[in-house]
């Protein structure tokens, strides 16, 4: 396979970590093998799996560590969240220990963007109250979040507090209850904007989260864009398999 050191070889190398640590192939605190082992899996160079390494280490999703047991570990200070997570992140944050507090970055109406608008199942010139907040996690950026809502079904939304749990004010406000929620998962890297919003570098990994929740009609009623720092947060995914029932 032919290759240059860094470019998209490279790039590639850092999505296929961060997605493995997404899908929690790579658990927080799991020890990497040998750059050896690394370059060998990847079907890399040794040279172009530091370059690979190198940016996440810098972002903080990596570390070193020195000594007999050390080597290049998965960070474990990080948030763990299910995908499709309908409980709100305040709440989530403090079931596991962490001090949470959200910052509103902009309330507004507007029309629907082509996306908002196919989403939440709208005409094309309806319009949306899009909320972008920033979410701490033990006082530093965790994920800035982009919601948004038909106007018609909570035509009054700015009016309320917009910094605690939005799901909870959906459901105490308007009787919007999550039933059925869908989400895609990708990983992307922080524009300008985002990483000054987040605290980090330009170009630094992010797991891109997009939300369609329905009502129990079906109806949706939230389009959410979250981008989540790849080194604070950890995505999970359980799911039941309905056992046989044996009998005589």
């Amino acid at each position: 396979m032919s290759e240059t050191t860094g470019g998209p070889v490279a790039e590639d190398v850092r999505r296929r970590i961060l997605a493995m640590l997404a899908q929690g192939t790579l658990a927080p605190g799991a020890r990497l093998g040998t750059e050896r082992d690394m370059a060998e899996m990847f079907s890399v160079s040794r040279s172009t799996l530091r370059s690979a390494l190198l940016p996440l280490s810098r972002a903080g999703v990596l570390e070193r560590r020195t000594g007999r047991g050390g080597g290049t570990f998965i960070r474990t200070d990080v948030v763990e969240r299910q995908t499709a997570e309908s409980t709100g992140l305040p709440q989530l944050l403090a079931e596991s220990g962490h001090a949470s507090s959200t910052q509103v970055v902009g309330a507004e109406r507007r029309p629907a963007t082509p996306i908002e608008a196919r989403a939440l199942e709208m005409a094309d010139d309806a319009e949306v109250f899009a909320i972008r907040r920033i979410r701490l996690a033990d006082g530093t950026p965790l994920s800035v979040d982009l919601a948004c809502f038909p106007v018609d079904l909570v035509p009054d939304l700015p009016a309320h507090p917009l910094d605690g749990s939005l799901y909870a004010l959906l459901r105490a406000s308007y009787g919007l209850v999550a039933v059925e929620t869908t989400e895609t998962i990708e990983v992307g890297t922080a524009s300008g904007r985002e990483a000054a919003w987040l605290e980090i570098g330009i170009r630094r990994p992010l797991l891109v989260i997009t939300r369609v929740s329905r009502d129990e009609d079906g109806i949706p009623f939230e389009y959410s864009f979250d981008l989540f720092r790849a080194d604070r947060v950890r995505l999970t995914s359980t799911s039941t398999v309905a056992r046989e029932v044996k009998g005589g």
